[in-house]
């Protein structure tokens, strides 16, 4: 099986990882033969002629003793990785998984006129979406669906797993239909009447703003409180640069762009988070809310294996073993074809 050659030891969790320490000695198991070999002479018996070993000269033979260092540190390294016991989720018997149709989530995106602030690039709304999209096509079996507010909500998509519909509605976005303000209470409640009370166990909402809750009836607290009834968890992000921003201002001539201070409402969307049980995060440029997505994606990917997991998967050694073994062999047999130790 193809996982068990895979020594991409960044790719495993481990669950033994003090044994990762014995690390720390591979420069001494290097540095110390090194120095031994450099002093060492007629230890090793070439088994050709001497005209053969004119042609190869001692510079070569010193670059293999120092190799077979390399593959003896590699080995070691090997099986002190095989010692931590790794593991990898991608090799749990699927029979013990109960994922279903996996993760309901809707994006309740902010769509008024001061996400066209242009501390992103181009504005907010735009490298907003564009993250958003990254997003889903990083998810497989989840139903995503796409709420838009401002000083109004409507729901722009609902949950589905047709992608590439999404993504479509997402692209057409924007508030030059709706109206102004920001809602973030009525926004939050559309998103949490989109998640049917028959959605499986594990829901979410991912709740982007740039401001402050300013118009409508429904609180951003009481929209929180109507979710954790549901069982959502809402993730909560601001996005905003800190400090001030070139964001758009409606004038008698027409919308103008102006130096306007960044004010995002940190303290609601705190609440919000952890009154559901979720997380809030701080985007202050496009690479930061990136990097938001994805560790929304590693959380609830936990929570979902924390939550369907019957047992830890299988650790799996023998793939840094295998390559162990097979390192030892051709060092052995390489040491055997060209040279003859002095018995």
């Amino acid at each position: 099986m193809l996982n068990n050659w895979n020594i991409r030891f960044w790719e495993y969790e481990f669950f033994s990882s003090h044994w990762l320490w014995l690390m720390c000695v591979l420069p001494i198991a290097f540095i110390l033969p090194y120095l031994l070999e450099k002093t060492r002479k007629g230890e090793v018996k070439y088994s050709r002629t001497t005209k053969d070993q004119m042609n190869i000269g001692s510079r070569w033979i010193f670059f293999l003793r120092q190799g077979f260092i390399l593959v003896n540190v590699a080995i070691l390294s090997l099986v002190i990785f095989a010692l931590a016991k790794p593991f990898h989720w991608s090799q749990y018997d699927a029979s013990n998984k109960n994922y279903k149709d996996g993760i309901d989530i809707i994006l309740a995106m902010d769509v008024s006129l001061s996400m066209l602030a242009m501390d992103f690039t181009p504005n907010r709304l735009e490298a907003s979406k564009k993250v958003a999209k990254d997003f889903i096509d990083g998810r497989h079996g989840d139903r995503i669906g796409l709420v838009v507010y401002a000083g109004e909500a409507y729901t722009a998509c609902p949950a589905t797993l047709d992608y590439s519909i999404l993504k479509k509605q997402i692209d057409v976005i924007n508030g030059d239909r709706i109206e102004g303000g920001t809602a973030i209470g009525t926004g939050l409640g559309t998103a949490v009447s989109r998640l049917r009370n028959d959605s499986i166990a594990s829901k979410v909402i991912i709740l982007l703003t740039d401001g402050s809750n300013n118009v409508g009836e429904l609180s951003p607290i009481m929209a929180a409180e109507l979710a954790r009834a549901k069982n959502i968890r809402v993730y909560t992000i601001g996005v905003g640069s800190t400090g001030e921003a070139a964001s758009p201002v409606i004038t008698p001539f027409g919308v103008q762009y102006q130096n306007m201070p960044v004010e995002i409402d940190e303290i609601t969307l705190m609440k919000i988070a952890e009154i559901t049980n979720g997380q809030y995060f701080r985007a202050t440029d496009e690479k930061s809310l990136k990097s938001i997505y994805q560790e929304i994606e590693k959380l609830e990917k936990r929570k979902m294996e924390d939550q369907h997991f019957k047992s830890n998967p299988p650790a799996n050694p023998e793939a840094f073993l295998n390559w162990a073994f097979i390192l030892a062999i051709l060092s052995w047999g390489t040491k055997s074809i060209l040279f003859k130790q002095n018995g």
